[in-house]
């Protein structure tokens, strides 16, 4: 095993493909909620959306207007619905696959609003999965698409392709050392890219993890689009690689000592804060990848483990797994015992 691990795998944590879509022959949801027969209308978007996909996966239908707090904070944690569309609940679904790697928000923004997760840099299979979604359902019923601008769309940001790619990458290196600020922000934002934290627009970079997708919709290509983001991503990933060997030459025993004291925090505390956590564990996945701790395994499974070991440890999951809701520092005790015995499970070396 490699002093520093350098692979895709250990900077490349997912890969998400959305499409947004409208139907020719209905009113956007921004005026369907005005509509006296909106939940008719909407009832109706959902039966041909349903039907169209009926042979694509196994999906559960989830009618916001019918879920209570709780199921709706689980499933805007897990990523399957938006903000959006929860403003929208008289109105808005969401069909989600068994997986949860498919999921499909109606009358949110738009109509449609079609989405495919995978962990990993995949954009190929991400775009090819997603097109046969889009294909089903356009061959079931026609979208709004004009010939000078393409797909319709709610909000102009999305006129054209409609095609959001995204990449979330963990870049400790550049993030703590300014780099991304300074260098990446500023040329992604040349390309027509952007960058956002884990949770979307407004959420900030805990974690060190950041989405980079593209910005621009209108004038250009599914093609060029996935073309740009890949190559921005691929020159991410070099760059990353590099500051962390810079990082561990220059920062030496003081960078050892505090990912050694993330791991004795994880392991051994009795309380950890959602945020704590998310800054414990980053300090964790980078010792790995720099090689100051080592596992079992020659792969990066451990990144996947220790990402979904995040989304399980975040409030409302909490709150399913215990079978009843808990008060904050309920909560932050759950989260403290779960997460040591995983990552004690995990029988880390210290290097």
């Amino acid at each position: 095993m490699s002093a520093v691990r350098e692979s895709f795998e250990s900077v490349a944590v997912s890969t998400r493909m959305r499409l947004a879509r409208n139907f020719a022959d209905y009113p956007f949801p921004g005026r369907l909620l005005k509509d006296a027969h909106a939940e008719e209308q909407a009832k109706e978007i959902v039966r041909l959306i349903t039907a169209a996909l009926s042979g694509v996966d196994q999906f559960t239908l989830y009618e916001l207007k019918n879920l209570s707090d709780e199921r709706m904070a689980l499933l805007s944690e897990r990523n399957l619905i938006s903000r959006d569309l929860l403003r929208n609940r008289r109105i808005s679904s969401a069909l989600i696959s068994s997986d949860e790697i498919i999921s499909v928000m109606i009358n949110e923004e738009d109509h449609v609003r079609e989405q495919y997760f995978m962990h990993g840099f995949d954009l190929a299979r991400a775009w090819e999965r997603i097109t046969g979604l889009d294909d089903a359902i356009s061959e079931s019923v026609p979208f709004a698409f004009d010939e000078e601008f393409g797909y319709l769309t709610a909000c102009p940001t999305n006129l054209g392709t409609g095609l959001r790619a995204s990449v979330m990458l963990f870049l400790p290196a550049l993030s703590r050392r300014g780099k991304m600020a300074r260098d990446v922000v500023p040329e992604l934002l040349r390309l027509g890219l952007t960058s956002r934290g884990a949770y979307g627009e407004g959420s900030g970079a805990e974690g060190d993890l950041f989405q980079v997708s593209n910005e621009v919709t209108l004038g250009v290509s599914e093609e060029e689009i996935l073309s740009i983001v890949g190559d921005a991503v691929a020159s991410i990933v070099e760059e990353e690689l590099m500051e962390r060997a810079r990082m561990k030459a220059e920062e030496g025993i003081a960078l050892r000592d505090k990912v050694c004291r993330a791991y004795g925090v994880l392991t051994n505390c009795r309380l950890l804060e959602e945020h704590e956590f998310l800054r414990h564990l980053a300090d964790v996945k980078l010792g790995l990848a720099l090689g100051y701790f080592t596992d079992e395994g020659e792969d990066d499974e451990w990144m996947t483990e220790l990402d979904e070991l995040a989304a399980t440890l975040r409030p409302a999951n909490i709150n399913r797994l215990n079978g009843a809701p808990l008060d904050k520092q309920g909560q932050d005790a759950y989260r403290a015992e779960y997460a040591g015995k995983a990552i004690r499970g995990m029988q880390l070396s210290i290097e």
